[in-house]
């Protein structure tokens, strides 16, 4: 079912083309196809950084926090099977840089628990659960 939205939701533009379209925006405007229907055109959104933008409506989707969630847990388990994949390489490849990448993932590990209460562990991290509003709710 199509439910446009409203004015303060929060969205996301589906392909961002600059760190500010990166961020989760705020609908401030909303214009439609025809004064008497409910299908949207076109969204404005205002991001953290104050600009706002206006959007076809096929290039914006629905987003939470919650999604911002869940996407920043994806990504940090991706890094940090990424770094632990580099470290596996350079322990045969260079001592220092087997430490200095050890090193960054123990932080990478310990910024993922102390904020996010994420567990990562680094010998086999466990991919987080996407939840249903993960791929944009019930647009």
């Amino acid at each position: 079912m199509y439910r446009s939205m409203e004015y303060g939701d929060t969205a996301r533009v589906i392909r961002p083309t600059d760190a500010v379209e990166y961020r989760l925006g705020t609908v401030t405007d909303v214009r439609y196809s025809t004064p008497h229907t409910t299908y949207a055109r076109r969204y404005t959104l205002r991001f953290p950084t104050g600009d706002e933008r206006t959007y076809p409506a096929a290039n914006v989707r629905r987003a939470t926090r919650a999604d911002d969630r869940a996407a920043l847990e994806a990504a940090l388990t991706t890094a940090a099977e990424a770094v632990r994949d580099a470290c596996r390489i350079a322990h045969d490849y260079d001592a220092d840089l087997s430490t200095g990448t050890a090193s960054l993932l123990r932080r990478l590990v310990d910024l993922a628990t102390l904020r996010l209460g994420l567990t990562l562990n680094p010998a086999n991290p466990t991919r987080p659960q996407l939840t249903r509003n993960q791929d944009g709710g019930d647009q």
